[in-house]
């Protein structure tokens, strides 16, 4: 396998970005497309396919996965994932899928196990994981020169107002999305958290609330949670689905020897300030690195040129992901944890959505999310 033939499951927005950062790729080809809705499956076949890279819309799942693609690209509501997934790795075609991996652990746990009994690979494309700025900042922070980590604090804000404020539509809906902002974007920051600092959310405390929505069938656009992870560092994570101005994510790491800092509006987006040795004539002073980053929408396109390219070399050589499915199953328990949390108000150890997990119960999370997140009052 020299170039990797990939078919699309779904063909909304999400499609844009991993096309406008692979249109040059000599390892990746998008040759085939499925939607639901046929006529937006064939809408963009006819908008992205070139002479010799022809996008062939399909009317069927079934009908695509037939076709001699080689792997699928799934980005469909997260209620989908776990059958389309478990449908092409039993058609023998390889995996990668939008995040979050699935709105429970049992699904995810059924999307793995599948994938493994037809021996295909199977990755999430966790934008965050494959950030050149998450990548080096990882380095450093295992490199000990930032010390051992006390506090890390992390933010992502876009407007998800009009889908939220929507009825029927599947964003912010629990038992279609999974969640709200914490289920669409925390499971970003804890997969980039846990990356980083190669340790796990151990125990999770959260504050939620519709602070600028209000239909009853919603979950919150607002959250804010307070977790304690297993190699002892504290972490505050907040995300917002009413940031009216351009989306954004900005990292905090406090360190013993030093301090990180991350925005990714900037074009540098990273500050280091560090009193190890290793920084040589910036030792004890704040120092820029250069990074390849853009800001927004740069950096979406930057990270899907990354990911698609890591998972499509790791199908070309025959090779398992390094960033395993299983990593990526740990920020929907973690997420989950937090909102079994507010449920129940008190803080939550992630082994308990585990055990319910084992039971087969962790879908009765998020039947009871929407009823108990609040309106703002005023």
């Amino acid at each position: 396998m020299k170039q990797v033939k990939v078919g699309i499951a779904g063909a909304g927005s999400a499609f844009r970005f991993h096309y406008l950062g692979l249109k040059s790729s000599e390892t990746i080809r998008f040759a085939a497309v499925y939607d639901v809705n046929f006529d937006r499956a064939r809408k963009v076949g006819e908008k992205f396919s070139i002479p010799g890279r022809e996008l062939v819309p399909y009317e069927t799942l079934e009908g695509m996965l037939k076709s001699d693609i080689d792997a699928v690209l799934v980005m469909v509501p997260h209620v989908f994932h776990e059958e389309i997934v478990v449908k092409a790795a039993e058609a023998g075609k390889h995996v990668l899928c939008e995040k979050p991996m699935g709105m429970t652990v049992e699904a995810c746990r059924n999307m793995i196990a599948a994938c493994k009994k037809s021996g295909v690979h199977f990755m999430v494309a966790e934008n965050h994981r494959f950030l050149p700025v998450h990548t080096y900042i990882h380095d450093v922070v295992q490199a000990g020169m930032i010390g051992d980590i006390t506090l890390v604090r992390a933010y992502e804000g876009v407007d998800e107002l009009a889908g939220l404020m929507r009825p029927g539509f599947w964003k912010g809906d629990p038992l279609v999305a999974g969640g709200g902002s914490f289920m669409d974007m925390g499971v970003h920051k804890f997969a980039a958290i846990e990356y980083i600092l190669n340790a796990r959310c151990e125990r999770i405390t959260t504050m939620m609330s519709k602070q600028m929505t209000n239909l009853p069938d919603k979950a919150e656009d607002n959250a804010f949670a307070m977790a304690r992870f297993t190699n002892g560092t504290m972490v505050d994570i907040t995300t917002s689905f009413t940031q009216l101005t351009t989306p954004n994510n900005t990292m905090e790491i406090y360190g013993t020897k030093g301090t990180i800092l991350e925005d990714h509006s900037q074009e540098k987006p990273v500050r280091i300030f560090s009193f190890d040795e290793r920084m040589g004539a910036n030792v004890g002073r704040w120092y820029q690195p250069e990074i390849d980053h853009a800001a927004y929408p740069g950096y979406y396109l930057i990270s899907a040129n990354k990911t698609d390219e890591y998972f499509a070399k790791c199908l070309v050589n025959n090779e398992a992901p390094e960033f395993t499915p299983e990593q990526s199953m740990s920020p929907v328990a973690d997420v989950l944890a937090g909102y079994l949390s507010f449920i129940e108000k008190r803080p939550v150890e992630v082994a308990e959505i585990e055990k319910m997990a084992d039971e087969n119960r962790t879908i009765e999370i998020l039947q009871k999310l929407a009823a108990s997140i609040p309106v703002r009052s005023s």
